[in-house]
């Protein structure tokens, strides 16, 4: 299979272009004209370098496609109709690849479904499994804006925890370049001054800063080492089984963090579940994908130790309380769900629940850290400044007695 870039024109004499793999130029012509298009220019693409991080593909593309093709189809569109339309206008060259592919696997006989299983980095379980389950149940529309629904939560889900980490991180950042200068440019310009007045005697404070700032000036690249193999081995520990398990269960207890990251993950995991059960997937498979999206080793292994009493009969609520993972009034909202059979209504009570819960815990953080690391970084630098102001001090009581 090679790739081809193409240019046609339709019935109404609008010019369009793209690129799709096939055998040879024959292949893409016979194509084109399949979907009442009139080649106008096949060639075989150049060489190409494809650059991307990922799937290539951003929640926000996902989510617009998915929506787009839901009203598309809603409308009564043909599938291969839809998705040449969405390929042609995206902006992510990616994607428009991706979708041709899908696009041409569908006009070869593939389900829809099928056809999005060969992408699994832009199409995960989640979305091949209730695509497939839309096409059985005839309502492939309603299951794609649920889709929807479900990766705009999840976008803002996973935005509230970036904005929970990232002021600290920055100022963080902040600290160690305030720090940096103060060492290797500030602390000696005192010290060369200190030095103009023979005789003086500098105090403890300053000629620890003093000492800490040669230290700093002559070993830096050492510290810098450090900081790099300290994030190497972690992350060669964090590429094994065993180190992710550490982590995984370390990151659910750490101080204040971890209480928001255990209510993003139960968020994702009542709203994973309620979307696939209310799309008619079984509640086994759906605990599967589950298990495979929770993004938390800890959490997987709870999934599927009650997916598998499950399995021997036993309700859902129990096994989640035993694991000790999950919170007693999921574990209750999910219980009174199977006792009144509107298991996905309730799980979807609980999604949004905890997600105004994330949006409380978030703000709360946030406006916890701002003062704490303020107050870090004015005791640092505070502390730097006057231990090496103390000799002027100490010259001018001296001045003073001296008169």
């Amino acid at each position: 299979m090679s790739k081809f870039s193409w240019e046609a024109t339709t019935r109404s004499g609008e010019t369009r272009k793209g690129s799709m793999e096939a055998i040879d130029e024959n292949a893409v012509m016979n194509r084109l004209r399949a979907d009442q298009l009139t080649p106008k220019k096949v060639k075989k693409a150049a060489f190409e370098i494809n650059f991307k991080i990922g799937s290539g593909v951003n929640p926000r593309d996902l989510m617009l496609f998915t929506r787009q093709m839901a009203v598309m189809i809603d409308a009564g569109l043909p599938l291969v109709q839809a998705l040449d339309i969405l390929a042609s206008q995206t902006e992510n060259p990616h994607f428009a690849r991706v979708l041709y592919s899908v696009k041409s696997s569908v006009e070869q006989g593939a389900t829809f479904s099928d056809a999005l299983k060969k992408h699994p980095k832009v199409f995960d379980e989640l979305y091949v499994n209730l695509v497939a389950a839309g096409e059985i149940g005839g309502i492939l529309d309603a299951i794609l804006n649920r889709l929807a629904t479900y990766i705009e939560k999840a976008v803002k889900l996973k935005g509230q925890l970036k904005s929970a980490m990232i002021y600290p991180i920055a100022i963080g950042l902040v600290s160690v370049g305030v720090v940096a200068v103060m060492m290797l440019k500030v602390i000696p310009k005192f010290e060369d001054m200190y030095k103009a007045f023979p005789g003086a005697k500098l105090p403890a404070p300053t000629k620890f800063v003093v000492n800490l700032s040669h230290a700093f000036a002559n070993a830096w690249y050492y510290m810098v080492g450090s900081v790099v193999a300290f994030f190497a081995l972690t992350s060669a520990a964090m590429s094994t089984s065993r180190g992710k398990d550490i982590a995984h269960a370390a990151i659910l207890k750490v101080p204040l963090f971890g209480n928001v990251i255990r209510k993003i993950i139960v968020a994702r995991f009542t709203r994973t579940l309620g979307t696939l059960l209310s799309s008619g997937v079984p509640i086994l498979d759906a605990l599967d994908i589950c298990a495979k999206t929770a993004g938390n080793r800890v959490v997987s292994r709870a999934i599927n130790y009650a997916r598998m009493r499950i399995s021997e009969g036993q309700d859902m609520a129990g096994p989640l309380a035993e694991t000790e993972v999950f919170p007693s009034m999921v574990v209750q909202m999910i219980g009174v769900g199977e006792q009144t059979g509107a298991m996905d209504t309730m799980l979807q009570k609980v999604a949004d629940f905890f997600e105004e819960e994330v949006d409380t815990a978030v703000a709360g953080l946030t406006s916890l850290i701002e003062p704490v690391m303020m107050a870090f970084l004015g005791v640092v630098v505070g502390g730097l400044l006057i231990a090496m102001y103390m000799p002027v001090f100490e010259l001018a009581a001296n001045i003073d007695v001296a008169k």
